[in-house]
C-alpha cells in the first residue's frame, strides 16, 4: 500500500515537471489579469457613454474580472491535462501499479492540482482587481468595501473550481481531446450563448460557470443584468456540487474500468 505522503509527493513531481501545465496556468494568471487590466482602461474612458441604468449599476470589482472569460479557458486546459495525460502518454497502467488503491491515486492528484489551482486563482484574483482599480480611476473601488474582499476571494475559488471540474470531466472520459473538444466550446460558446436565450436562461443559469461567477459580483445586478434566484455563496454552492458530481463520476470510472 503506497503512502499517502509519497503519493501526494509523486503528483506534485508529475504536475512540477510537465511544461505544458505549468505553461497553463501561467497562461491563466496572465490573460485574466491583462484583459481584465484592458477592459478596465476601456471602461475608465468610456463611462460617461453608458446608460444611467449602467452607471447606477456598475461594478468596479467585477469588471476587473472580465478576463476571467479567457482565463477560465487555461484552468480547463491544466485540469483536463493533469488527468488527461495519464490517458494519452500509457502512463496510467504504471500509476496504477505503483498505487493500486484508485481512490488514493485519484483523490491524490485532485489534491495537488487543485490546491496549486486555487492557490494560482488567488494571486491572479489580488493581482486583477488592485491592477483593474487602479486603472478604473474615481471609478474604483476598495478592497474594504462592502463584499468586495468576498468577491475577489471567490474570484480565486471560482478559478480553483473550474480545474476541479475539468478533472473530473477528464477522469469520466479518459481522454484530453474528448474534455477539452467537450469543455472549450461549452464554457466559450454554449453557456454564454444560452445563458442569453430568454426560454432556457432560467435553466443555463444553473450551469457550473453561469451560477459561480455570482460570487464575483458585488453590486447584485450589475452592469442592468438580471438578478439570480441565488447570492453569491448560493451561486459558488450550486458550483461545488456540480465539480463533487464530475469528481464523484471520474472516481467510479477510474473504479470500474481498467487502466
Amino acid at each position: 500500500m503506497a503512502a499517502a505522503s509519497a503519493v501526494l509527493k509523486s503528483e506534485w513531481t508529475k504536475i512540477r515537471t510537465v511544461s505544458s501545465t505549468v505553461w497553463t496556468l501561467a497562461s491563466a494568471l496572465l490573460v485574466t489579469v491583462a484583459i481584465g487590466a484592458a477592459l478596465s482602461a476601456v471602461f475608465k474612458s468610456t463611462f460617461d457613454d453608458l446608460s444611467e441604468v449602467e452607471q447606477a449599476t456598475f461594478d468596479p470589482t467585477l469588471v476587473s474580472f472580465f478576463g476571467m472569460t479567457l482565463g477560465q479557458l487555461a484552468m480547463v486546459v491544466f485540469g483536463v491535462l493533469v488527468v488527461g495525460t495519464e490517458y494519452s502518454s500509457g502512463m496510467i497502467r504504471t500509476s496504477l501499479a505503483a498505487v493500486p488503491q484508485r481512490a488514493t491515486f485519484l483523490f491524490s492528484k485532485v489534491a495537488v492540482a487543485g490546491g496549486l489551482a486555487f492557490a494560482v486563482g488567488l494571486v491572479t484574483s489580488f493581482i486583477s482587481f488592485f491592477l483593474g482599480q487602479a486603472l478604473l480611476g474615481e471609478h474604483r473601488a476598495s478592497i474594504g468595501d462592502d463584499n468586495v474582499l468576498r468577491a475577489v476571494i471567490g474570484a480565486g475559488l471560482y478559478m480553483g473550481l473550474i480545474a476541479l471540474f475539468s478533472m473530473g470531466v477528464a477522469a469520466m472520459l479518459r481522454s484530453s481531446m474528448l474534455s477539452l473538444g467537450i469543455l472549450m466550446p461549452f464554457f466559450f460558446l454554449v453557456s454564454q450563448i444560452l445563458a442569453a436565450v430568454p426560454k432556457v436562461k432560467e435553466v443555463a443559469r444553473y450551469f457550473p460557470d453561469q451560477a459561480g461567477s455570482k460570487i464575483m459580483q458585488v453590486v447584485p445586478d450589475a452592469m442592468n443584468t438580471e438578478e439570480a434566484p441565488y447570492g453569491p455563496w448560493g451561486g459558488l454552492g450550486i458550483m461545488v456540487v456540480w465539480v463533487v458530481a464530475a469528481l464523484l463520476g471520474g472516481y467510479l470510472v477510474l473504479k470500474k474500468r481498467d487502466a
